[in-house]
């Protein structure tokens, strides 16, 4: 069996930037074992499976899978494979056009904006899936901070204090001091395993206001060596729970609030994600997460 894969550079509009994502076409006939071994063959943070969806009304079901384990829903995959799937399959105007792809995840429907323009890369937009828990403080500083190679003291800024927040994917969030403290970090694994994998903790995301770029709100690091991810380019699951921190520490008056938020700089793949919160009566309504995508690469699997 012979399959046809692409590789895309997610969350940049420059190939070689952001998170690379693998994505497999026409994988109905592969079983989940199959899936795992091949994304641990690619060895990317996620790669993705493109199955024939059980509803016709949506685009695609896509299965999401990192080296070591399946997730119900990634921002980055959930990107990549939609703005693939529209360059595959539409028609362009012009060289322009603009698509609406359904995929079925397992977590649920997720519905991507897809912008074609024949003058730069494609951009999509989705709308997170709503979280239902709310941020819970955490405690143990200097477990935690130990666990990412800094000190007590480097943790924290303003009002911002480490909460983990229970979503798809759980995470939990570390305000860092500044942009110095941020190259420091480095996971400490014995720890890392007190402070977050026996808490259930999937990835921990570190975070400062300090910015290299001065369009950024925020700049970020992710890492999750619980799903044999080091370090990851680009969360864009993580963003969509980290505008509930921005909202509870910031109390963002109600309406639209735009963020850009740059990672992966520190591993030399430059990252945008943008950020789109909604909030009414001071709470947050809505979040979306978008940002460009580029193929790289192309080929087939030998199965």
């Amino acid at each position: 069996m012979a399959l046809t894969y692409h590789v895309l550079d997610v969350f940049t509009e420059r190939a070689f930037g952001g998170n690379p994502l693998a994505v497999v076409l026409d994988a109905d006939k592969l079983s989940s074992s199959d899936m795992q071994t091949i994304a641990r063959e690619f060895n990317l943070s996620e790669t993705v499976f493109v199955l024939t969806p059980a509803s016709p009304g949506h685009t695609a079901r896509i299965r999401i899978f990192t080296p070591s384990r399946e997730l119900a829903f990634a921002g980055h995959p959930t990107i990549g494979a939609a703005i693939l799937l529209a360059e595959l399959r539409t028609s362009l105007v012009n060289g322009d056009s603009d698509a609406i792809i359904a995929l079925e995840e397992e977590i649920g429907s997720v519905r991507v904006g897809v912008r074609m323009r024949a003058s730069g890369a494609t951009f999509g937009e989705f709308d997170a899936p709503k979280v239902t828990s709310t941020p819970e403080a955490l405690s143990e500083p200097e477990e935690m901070s130990a666990a990412v190679g800094l000190i007590s003291t480097e943790i924290g800024f303003e009002n911002h204090k480490p909460v983990l927040l229970k979503s798809a994917n759980t995470f939990a969030f570390m305000p860092v001091s500044n942009l110095d403290a941020m190259s420091k970090v480095k996971v400490t694994p014995q720890h890392w395993m007190r402070a977050f994998t026996d808490r259930g903790v999937h990835g921990v995301f570190l975070y400062t206001r300090q910015c290299l770029r001065a369009q950024s709100a925020f700049h970020a690091r992710v890492f999750a060596p619980d799903l044999g991810v080091p370090e990851d380019p680009a969360t864009g699951s993580a963003c969509a729970s980290f505008a509930h921190i921005i909202n509870q520490f910031d109390a963002l008056p109600d309406g639209t609030h735009k963020r850009a938020i740059e990672q992966g700089i520190e591993m030399g793949r430059p990252s945008s994600i943008a950020l789109t919160m909604t909030v009414s009566r001071g709470k947050l309504e809505a979040v979306r997460i978008g940002g460009y995508a580029v193929r790289v690469a192309e080929g087939t699997l030998k199965i």
